[in-house]
């Protein structure tokens, strides 16, 4: 099981940023895909997350009406907007246990390496 993320990089708060992640053949198949992330001294928070079949999307609200995930298949995508400082963090792509998962960290089989975004003020 492999799954790449990148599309991580150094921006300014206000620009916009394209993060990828792409799973092994077979991996997401008929699985919920998710972003995640983590800032230097706090814990790992759910970022958002989009169904098996792209129906139903959930973002976190420090996010909404700025991040958009998106996947066509075992490919996924996370386009961020209006980037803020406290945007700065690890990015995490994750493969979740069922067709739907939520928020929790738990309900996600397979994990990606990290890619770093930082956001300058």
């Amino acid at each position: 099981v492999q799954l790449q993320a990148s599309g991580g990089g150094v921006v300014q708060a206000g620009d916009s940023l394209r993060l990828s992640c792409s799973a092994s053949k077979g991996t997401s198949r008929n699985s919920a895909m998710g972003w995640f992330r983590q800032a230097p001294g706090k814990e790992r928070e759910f970022v958002a997350s989009i169904s098996f079949n792209s129906e139903r999307t959930t973002y976190a609200e420090s996010v909404k009406g700025r991040f958009a995930i998106s996947r066509d298949n075992a490919r996924m995508s996370l386009q961020m907007n209006s980037l803020k400082p406290e945007d700065t963090a690890v990015y995490y792509c994750a493969v979740g246990l069922r067709p739907y998962s939520g928020s929790d960290p738990g309900s996600y089989r397979y994990w990606g390496q990290g890619t770093l975004v930082t956001v300058s003020a």
